[in-house]
């Protein structure tokens, strides 16, 4: 892992606050890769969902907060459900695809799916697949939580890691 010690730092408060200031800060915290998927009436489609999180044990819940400009909201408001799905390392290509650096592919042979029928990434190290309980609108973004309706683990592998607007372990 690079060494940025020597980058220089950056402290604001109140309303010197901006939005790249947000951004970077946030860039900070190394997170899994993760692709919230769904599907739709002209197919399957998906996001790369950075924020995708737990929100109780009891019952299951996640949460995904997606850009209200996101072509994937509309399946997962239409359909009802949504998959997050743990990438493991060796897929940065597929993440920046995800991530609208690259074109999406769901080729047949790497996509199953669960309970919903929301796509789930075979090789994922982990996957959550939901079904949307709740919606709750902020700023620029549907914050969508789903009750947890199928589980897969894989239990061996590493997670490709996004930190600092880059993929570590490629």
């Amino acid at each position: 892992m690079k060494d940025d010690s020597s980058a220089p730092g950056l402290e604001k408060t109140g309303d010197e606050i901006g939005m790249g200031d947000f951004w970077r800060t946030l860039g900070e915290r190394p997170i899994g890769a993760t692709l919230v998927t769904t599907d739709s009436a002209d197919g399957p489609n998906g996001f790369l969902g950075l924020s995708a999180a737990h929100v109780t044990a009891s019952p299951p819940t996640m949460l995904v907060s997606i850009d209200k400009k996101t072509s994937a909201l509309a399946g997962v408001l239409e359909k009802g459900h949504f998959a997050v799905n743990f990438l493991p390392e060796g897929h940065a290509e597929m993440a920046n695809a995800f991530g609208g650096k690259g074109e999406k592919v769901f080729e047949a042979e790497k996509w199953g799916v669960l309970a919903t029928g929301a796509p789930v990434l075979k090789d994922a190290l982990g996957v959550f697949d939901c079904e949307v309980s709740q919606v709750v609108e902020e700023g620029d973004i549907s914050i969508v939580i789903g009750l947890v309706k199928g589980v897969r683990a894989a239990g061996t592998g590493a997670p490709l890691i996004f930190h600092r607007g880059k993929f570590l372990s490629e």
